[in-house]
């Protein structure tokens, strides 16, 4: 591959409550999930005006429109955590029995607003919202997972190329089922021991938390920024590693905002002049609270990179897309 010009990958773990229900309560974060409602158009209607694509990885939950269809479209075979409060299969029975009624578990009408606009891309977040690193679970427990989820996205006809595994616990012996069953790339972490999802325990200790919080606002770990051709994995996979999270805008932090947008823009000019990858990923329930915010700090970035498009031929692609210019 000779590439000519750098890209711009954005990635959305779409999820809901299913991203959160082991680590929040509902009452606790409902707003958040109700203006996702409104958040999810919005989005794609900013990214339209600036020419930009966007990947929505997906919880294979969220296709379905009834709990009938979605106990029908579990797997047989599901993991068996040793941490049980990862199960999500347990706290299907505390959920409502379709999107009109429970719009926190159910996304059907939203994955219908994604997939009328082709310029974006729904890909895979796993059927469960699936931990690839936590004790108990298997590759055979995987495998049926990531086929599940193939499934019930094939029911509405949309293919399934790119996966982000939730929480990024990217576990590198389940890669050959991906590429076994169609998918051609995934999210990476950064390069740097503060992003290391290997490890769940250190990731979550303050420690390790309060550095991932510092590098939002300061150069710590880079601007990670990649060669497109140093992509390819040795299974043939394409991994499109982070650049950066996108965090919510913080009230108690609002005079660092202008400084954490700084830091995002100079990563984005870094990979324009140098033809590189920079991905920004986040999920739209973080722009439940502060939403007016969000979007306009939001636009800065995307103003920013349309600039770049205009100035280095810069150019914002879905993960499969650029998993086919890398491959093809």
């Amino acid at each position: 591959m000779q590439n000519k010009k750098g890209y711009l990958v954005i990635s959305l773990d779409f999820e809901l409550f299913w991203g959160v229900f082991d680590v929040r309560e509902l009452n606790s974060y409902r707003s958040n999930i109700d203006n996702v409602r409104a958040v999810v158009p919005r989005l794609i209607e900013l990214a339209n005006n600036y020419n930009i694509a966007l990947t929505f990885a997906t919880v294979g939950f969220l296709f379905n429109e009834t709990k009938e269809e979605l106990l029908e479209s579990c797997p047989n075979i599901k993991p068996n955590y040793k941490n049980s409060k990862f199960n999500p299969y347990e706290y299907i029975r505390n959920i409502g029995d379709s999107e009109k009624t429970d719009p926190y578990h159910y996304a059907s009408t939203l994955i219908e607003t994604i997939k009328n606009n082709p310029q974006h891309e729904i890909g895979t977040h796993t059927f469960s919202h699936y931990y690839c690193n936590e004790a108990g679970q298997t590759v055979q427990d995987f495998e049926e997972d990531l086929l599940a989820a193939i499934r019930i996205a094939n029911k509405k006809n949309i293919p399934i190329k790119s996966i982000v595994f939730p929480r990024n616990q990217i576990n590198k012996s389940y890669l050959n089922v991906c590429k076994k069953h169609g998918v051609t790339c995934y999210r990476g972490t950064e390069n740097h021991w503060m992003f290391n999802t290997y490890d769940t325990n250190q990731l979550e200790k303050p420690f390790s938390k309060a550095f991932r919080l510092m590098d939002a606002y300061l150069n710590i770990s880079g601007y990670n920024t990649y060669n497109i051709e140093n992509l390819k994995d040795s299974l043939g996979m394409v991994n499109i590693p982070s650049s950066k999270f996108l965090r919510p805008y913080s009230k108690s932090l609002k005079f660092l905002e202008k400084t954490r947008v700084n830091r995002i823009k100079k990563g984005l000019s870094k990979a324009a002049k140098n033809n590189e990858l920079y991905h920004i990923w986040w999920h739209p329930h973080n722009f439940g609270e502060n939403t007016e915010e969000n979007f306009k700090l939001l636009e800065d970035i995307f103003k920013h990179y349309k600039k770049l498009n205009n100035t280095h031929n810069y150019k914002s692609v879905t993960m499969s897309d650029l998993a086919n210019i890398i491959t093809n």
